[in-house]
Formats: structure tokens, C-alpha cells, sequence
């Protein structure tokens, strides 16, 4: 069993920057996939980025350009560098770890952006 642990959510003004870190307590190294997802209020959960145990990332085009997802194995981390924020970027982030046979997600943490 693995534990994700989300933290550096908060308030932020409109073009600011802010930078989520997703802690795990056990080794990455199996996850095939780790990610970034966020659910807005009255939305569906969605993806924002994730990144592959080679180092190959996907973004929502929502967020191309601006965010930049990052992950350290030695660390057991993922990163997600957040600039040029905007009001739509308010939601709940989640990180998530991913293999074939295993699925983790995170409690969560709040971002609001402010205009």
C-alpha cells in the first residue's frame, strides 16, 4: 500500500505561481504513471498533466506552456510547477499513481486563484 501525499495548495492572485508537490511513502519506481488531476467545483475530476517512469508528459492543452510536471524516483516526488495562474485553475488537485496492476490517488489539495 502506498501513500500519496499532496501539499503547497493555497490562495494565489491571478498570474501568479504556485508549486504542489505530491510526497509518496513508499519507492515510485513501479509506477508507470504518475499524475496530476483536478475537480473544480460541480466538475468531473480531469487530467493535468501526467508524467511516465521515462520521463515522457502529457498535458491538458488547458494547461500547455504554463505548467510543467516534474518527478524524482529517488525521491519518491512529483512536481507540478504552476505559473500564469488564472481564476479557472481553482480546484481541488490530486495526485495519482499508476501501474498495471495498482492505482493510488491522494487527498487532495486546494488551489484558488483569485482575479
Amino acid at each position: 500500500q502506498v501513500q500519496l501525499v499532496e501539499s503547497g495548495g493555497g490562495l494565489v492572485q491571478a498570474g501568479g505561481s504556485l508549486r504542489l508537490s505530491c510526497a509518496a511513502s513508499g519507492s515510485i519506481f513501479r509506477f508507470n504513471v504518475m499524475g496530476w488531476y483536478r475537480q473544480a467545483p460541480g466538475k468531473q475530476r480531469e487530467l493535468v498533466a501526467t508524467i511516465t517512469s521515462g520521463g515522457s508528459t502529457i498535458y491538458a492543452d488547458s494547461v500547455k506552456g504554463r505548467f510543467t510536471i516534474s518527478r524524482d524516483n529517488t525521491k519518491s516526488t512529483v512536481n507540478l510547477q504552476m505559473n500564469s495562474l488564472k481564476p479557472e485553475d481553482t480546484a481541488v488537485y490530486y495526485c495519482e499513481a499508476r501501474s498495471s496492476f495498482e492505482q493510488y490517488w491522494g487527498q487532495g489539495t486546494q488551489v484558488i486563484v483569485s482575479s
